[in-house]
């Protein structure tokens, strides 16, 4: 019996042993296969960190490019906006330079007006004065909206260097957040501080990420092509007003030289008649006395014979003879009578003359304070104004 209960123990524990060295088996299987599987993971993750690594890298050097254009493009704007500043204060400077002409100019149509109503002509000067305002006043109204055409394009070009400067800005901390994240491990991933500020997902991508830098820095690139073109014609035109205002005082003062040769010339001649009038009037003055004294001279003759044909008359009846000595008493009393009234008439005409010299006097002599007081007006009062006015270029 004991035989048969041995045969059964040794046939009960055989096919445990069996499940036993089954299960040990696989159990050595399964650790070879957790060791192949952590070995392989451990490769695809050194591999995939080592791509990761790669990639930030490229990352990085794509973000490094990008930035030296943006920084390129960014330094030619600032040029730009600095350059168009520059500009901008000299047009200032132009346009201010162009009020105290203009106020000189209006201050001699001013005092031009003040002249004498017979001298108060539209005359070349007038129109020349007339022109240099229009001139100025013009030349102000153009720098006026050229200051502002350029200060709406600083606004533009400051807006584009703005949004380089943003662009440049958010490349940089994705630069270094990308720097970062190549320099991380696992060591010091537990090290790592993480803010919860989630910035929104624009889900870009990298066609999309490289053509806003191209558009932001196309979009600068016009506003400096733009900026160029408004300089070189802001210079073109800085130059054109500053040789018309030049053109128009120069002609301004060509003709009050003209005028003024032509108001010296008038009142030359006007005082060279004026001392031939009071000449002619003195010796017209002396000839009226010289006929006075032959009015007299006559009158005292013609008494003379007159006084002797009265005394002859007192001769006795008889002797009252019609002889050669009456008859020459009666024709020289004929005689002295028409002479008497020829110098009475001739010192009237005399009288006459001097009266109209008289006239002419005066009115020479009103002519000439005209003249002069219309010389004073351009060649001291005009002339002391627009002397210190000197065009220069701006």
């Amino acid at each position: 019996m004991m035989s048969g209960l041995d045969r059964n123990s040794q046939q009960g524990v055989g096919p445990r042993l069996v499940s036993i060295e089954v299960m040990r088996n696989h159990s050595e299987l399964f650790r070879a296969e957790c060791k192949r599987l952590m070995l392989e993971t451990d490769k695809a993750c050194k591999r995939m960190q080592n791509d990761d690594n790669k990639q930030l890298d490229q990352r990085v050097r794509d973000i490094q490019f990008l930035k030296k254009e943006l920084e390129l493009k960014l330094e030619e704007i600032i040029v730009e906006i600095d350059v168009l500043i520059a500009l901008q204060s000299r047009v200032g400077k132009a346009l201010e330079a162009c009020k105290e002409p203009l106020r000189v100019t209006l201050v001699c149509l001013e005092e031009r007006m003040k002249r004498l109503p017979s001298e108060r002509l539209h005359d070349e000067v007038d129109r020349e004065l007339l022109k240099e305002r229009e001139v100025i006043e013009g030349v102000a109204s153009l720098l006026q909206r050229v200051v502002e055409q350029i200060t709406e394009q600083i606004r533009l070009d400051r807006s584009a260097k703005y949004q380089l400067e943003q662009d440049l800005k958010e490349k940089f901390e994705a630069q270094c957040i990308d720097n970062s994240c190549a320099l991380l491990t696992t060591h010091s991933i537990n090290n790592l501080q993480i803010t919860n500020t989630v910035m929104p997902s624009l889900a870009v991508t990298p066609k999309q990420w490289e053509n806003i830098s191209d558009l932001i820095m196309a979009k600068a690139e016009q506003q400096k092509i733009n900026s160029l073109s408004l300089r070189a014609l802001v210079e073109s035109l800085l130059e054109q007003t500053a040789a018309d205002m030049h053109k128009q005082v120069q002609a301004t003062a060509a003709a009050f030289k003209r005028n003024i040769h032509e108001i010296k010339s008038a009142k030359i001649q006007m005082e060279d008649q004026l001392a031939k009038i009071l000449s002619e009037f003195a010796s017209q003055q002396r000839i009226r006395e010289d006929l006075q004294v032959a009015i007299a001279g006559s009158e005292h003759a013609l008494s003379l014979a007159q006084a002797r044909l009265a005394l002859r008359r007192q001769r006795p009846g008889k002797e009252q003879c019609y002889d050669p000595a009456q008859s020459q008493l009666f024709a020289e009393v004929q005689q002295l009578t028409a002479h008497i009234n020829n110098l009475v008439g001739a010192a009237a005409k005399s009288e006459e003359e001097q009266r109209a010299l008289d006239r002419c006097q005066l009115e020479l002599q009103e002519n000439i304070e005209m003249k002069a007081s219309s010389l004073y007006i351009d060649e001291v009062i005009c002339a002391q104004h627009k002397e210190p006015i000197i065009i220069h270029n701006f």
